[in-house]
């Protein structure tokens, strides 16, 4: 309630306002001009959107009064009598000045605020944790001042969120399911890459000011994704003046870093940017111990070394034009470069008859230049005080990959002759437009919705592959593996959506229809009977399907007491295959083990439902819900024999989506948020699920039954002389394919973190996988090899951190322009 008090205290006194101006009033007596300025008492900052109050003497119930603008200026027009005065700001003491008659007009000058303590503590007790707002089709996290972000990236935040888990290889699942939708600031944006989610390892985790979790996503959003969305929304300073903050860290194994953010905000404009620059180095290992039916060897061990240098700028530089109080345009550009230098050292011990035969070593040296741009428009006009609103956005962005791969192995036992050396080339070029607009009309407790939105995106993948002759010394092109792959993606969708509230019964129905061509054009000599041949299927690498599709949604809340609810959600939704999962040509980064893609991949579509409990006391939140999903055409990644061997003898394994049949669902979830005391903040969840797929491929049967779960836990100390614990455990359950066991892994992460500089800096010790245990235990097992594994993504890290902020006090920026209507970053996606 604490949160609701200033809107309806706004409310009423706009209401208040607006009668006192009407003819038959008061106005007969003259009106009079009340006026002055706001301000914090320490810093002599302006205060946005303080509350002046204005309270008759002889009749209490006569209340009037306004806010302040950006620069802390408020004039109120009212009529003669005998007030009492008073000026209100969240977490400020309330300047009183009683009985006060006002006979003409009054400049009350500059009023400092000071502080309130007592409330300022309950302020950063919502602020330093992670807290949960349940919306009719999204939960919303707020990350708030969670210490294991600092020197972070935001894939180890996402990691701390509830229903989200990454895997040792940076995966994200939603629920357990990968088929998720990335957004940020409810778009899809080259921040978060395209098809990939490299990009959010080389991205601040501080940047965010919340996660929302969208598992029963309303028909404003794109239909793609079956598990449901992430929406990253970036942080934005709504503080007047020119402030901003410097965030820099330091790790072992490297990990250095510094991101700088700086706004400039006057009445009529926002000028702003973020910068920075990320060096990492990430080692990791991994162990195979394979064995095989058929080929040359009946055993292979293999020890993996990984070493991966990664180092990237970005920048985004953005403006806010005010063109009126009631409408805005922004346009904004970010940059993104990476450059990454990746080296893999393998060592090979061949066995025969339980004999050791042979050791070779084997080093993969890729090389990878990434380069993304995207420029941004955004227009926002609220029609009317009401809430009708029109939002109209357009968005270019590009992106190029350019990889290089060297891979060379030798002979170390019984010789040390050359076995291979190849060079593979490959450069990935993706533009994407998009085009929205949203309408939004309210209608009492009822509110429309109606917009379209287009996307238009073709990647261009063009791949080489070079192998030397060892008997002319010189390097042969591959011919048949040396490709020119384009893939089109368009999608046109339309959307209405409507809700409304009976009492104590919200809803929210939606209509999305959406058409989307996929489109593959190929170049190359490869022999397209021989790739029939291989895939076992009829297929046609240059296709041009269409599909034209209703996804209907429906979310519905029912409040059984102030605090407590229960919902329910129905969506529809759709997975596109991206291009690397059509492109027929095998992406070859090691000789024995390969990934193609299948051109005859169809989209997989699913029927969700979700069935939702919370429930808040004084200082416990509890949130629950059960959910299913059956999914038909799903895809499924599974492994088969090629029929060819290397040069010495190994058979060659590929890798290669389908579609299943059908893919059954059913989890549930829990979640809990603890305040027992000031200095002490617990949080937890568990979501346990099961997954039972059917289908065949090729004559073998894929059908299998998954069940797993995960869990998390949370728990943040403050300690004397303003120092801050943290720490976070993780634990991933064991879990199955139709090919693969999975063991279960654990993590535990620890923080600390104190504030210094008169609380403007503060610094912060971060260690990641405190007991490095943080591996993935694999057994695979297929009719032609079994192959035990250990791989370890990424070695303990060690962190120190410390941030500056200027001109902008840590609890400030939760108020500003703007802030009565937060949501529209949240409802951007059309």
């Amino acid at each position: 309630m604490r949160q609701l008090y200033p809107l309806l205290l706004l409310l009423t006194l706009s209401f208040n306002y607006i009668y006192s101006q009407r003819p038959g009033g008061e106005r007969e007596r003259g009106p009079i001009i009340i006026s002055g300025k706001v301000v914090d008492k320490d810093d002599n900052l302006p205060l946005e959107y303080a509350t002046l109050v204005l309270q008759s003497v002889n009749n209490p119930d006569k209340i009037t009064g306004g806010i302040t603008d950006i620069d802390g200026n408020f004039q109120v027009e009212t009529t003669p009598g005998k007030y009492n005065i008073s000026i209100e700001y969240i977490s400020y003491k309330t300047y009183k000045l009683p009985n006060q008659t006002l006979t003409e007009s009054t400049d009350l000058g500059t009023v400092k605020l000071a502080l309130d303590v007592a409330q300022l503590e309950a302020v950063e007790v919502v602020g330093e944790k992670t807290t949960v707002e349940v919306r009719l089709d999204k939960k919303i996290y707020n990350i708030g001042k969670d210490l294991t972000n600092s020197g972070a990236t935001i894939t180890d935040a996402l990691n701390n969120v509830p229903s989200v888990d990454v895997d040792v290889e940076g995966a994200i699942s939603l629920r357990g399911n990968e088929n998720v939708r990335i957004l940020i600031n409810g778009k899809p944006s080259a921040l978060a890459g395209f098809g990939s989610t490299d990009a959010l390892t080389q991205l601040p985790a501080d940047a965010i000011e919340k996660v929302e979790v969208i598992t029963s996503p309303s028909a404003r959003y794109d239909a793609e994704g079956t598990a449901g969305i992430l929406n990253i929304v970036l942080k934005k300073e709504k503080t007047l003046g020119f402030n901003g903050s410097v965030n820099t860290t330091i790790g072992y194994p490297v990990n250095s870093g510094i991101s700088v953010n700086a706004n400039l905000r006057t009445d009529k404009f926002n000028l702003f940017n973020t910068t920075g620059y990320n060096y990492r180095d990430a080692p990791g290992n991994a162990f195979y111990d394979n064995t095989y039916t058929s080929g040359s060897y009946d055993r292979i061990i293999e020890d993996r070394d990984y070493f991966r240098l990664r180092k990237g700028f970005n920048t985004n530089l953005g403006l806010e034009y005010f063109i009126t109080e009631e409408s805005s345009i922004t346009g904004s550009v970010f940059y993104r470069t990476s450059k990454s230098e990746d080296e893999t050292e393998n060592t090979n011990q061949r066995f025969i008859n339980s004999t050791l035969d042979s050791e070779t070593f084997r080093t993969e040296d890729e090389g990878e230049d990434d380069e993304n741009y995207q420029f941004s428009l955004n227009y926002i006009n609220n029609l009317d005080d009401d809430g009708q609103k029109l939002t109209v956005d357009a968005q270019y962005s590009n992106g190029v990959e350019d990889k290089t791969n060297i891979i060379q192995e030798n002979n170390t036992l019984p010789n040390d002759d050359l076995i291979v050396l190849e060079n593979v080339f490959e450069k990935e070029t993706q533009n994407e437009y998009l085009v929205q607009a949203d309408y939004v009309l309210p209608m009492g407790d009822a509110q429309f919705e109606a917009g379209y939105r287009g996307t238009f995106e073709k990647t261009e993948t063009d791949y080489r592959l070079d192998s030397l002759n060892q008997t002319t010394g010189l390097f042969d092109i591959n011919q048949d593996l040396t490709n020119l792959f384009a893939y089109t993606e368009n999608v046109n969708a339309l959307y209405t959506q409507y809700g409304n509230k009976y009492g104590k019964f919200s809803f929210l129905l939606g209509l999305r229809l959406e058409n989307t061509q996929l489109k593959g054009e190929l170049t190359s000599l490869y022999d397209s009977s021989e790739l029939e041949e291989q895939l076992g299927v009829d297929v046609d690498a240059n296709f041009d399907k269409n599909y034209l599709g209703l996804f209907p949604t429906v979310n519905v809340i029912y409040e059984l007491g102030e605090n407590e609810n229960i919902s329910l959600g129905y969506n529809r939704r759709i997975n596109r295959p991206r291009g690397r999962y059509v492109n027929p040509f095998p992406s070859r980064s090691s000789r024995t083990n390969i990934f193609q893609g299948n051109p005859d991949l169809d989209p997989a579509f699913s029927n969700a439902f979700d069935v939702g409990y919370l429930k808040r006391w004084d200082k416990l939140t509890f949130t629950s819900s059960v959910y299913y999903q059956r999914e038909t055409d799903s895809f499924e990644r599974i492994q088969e024999e090629t029929g060819e061997t290397t040069t010495d003898g190994i058979e060659i394994i590929r890798s290669i989506p389908i579609n299943l049949s059908t893919n059954d669902r059913i989890g549930v979830e829990a979640g809990m948020l603890y305040n027992p005391a000031k200095w002490l903040r617990l949080n937890s969840s568990f979501n346990f699920f099961q997954f039972k797929t059917e289908g065949a491929f090729n004559g073998i049967d894929y059908g299998t039954t998954n069940t797993s779960w995960f869990a998390r836990f949370s728990s943040k100390v403050s300690l004397p002389a303003k120092i801050d614990w943290q720490t976070n455990a993780f634990y991933r359950g064991p879990s199955s394919t139709a090919q693969t066991e999975n063991g279960g892994i654990f993590s535990l992460n620890l923080a600390f973190s104190k504030d210094i500089l008169k609380d403007n800096g503060t610094i912060s010790l971060n260690v990641s996988d405190l007991l490095n245990s943080r591996k993935r235990t694999s057994y695979t097992e297929t009719e032609f090899f079994t192959s035990d594994s250990e791989f370890q993504w990424r070695q303990r890290q060690i962190t120190m951190g410390f941030v500056y902020r200027f001109n902008q006090p840590k609890e400030r920026n939760k108020n500003g322009r703007g802030n009565n209507n937060d949501e529209g970053d949240e409802e951007i996606e059309g």
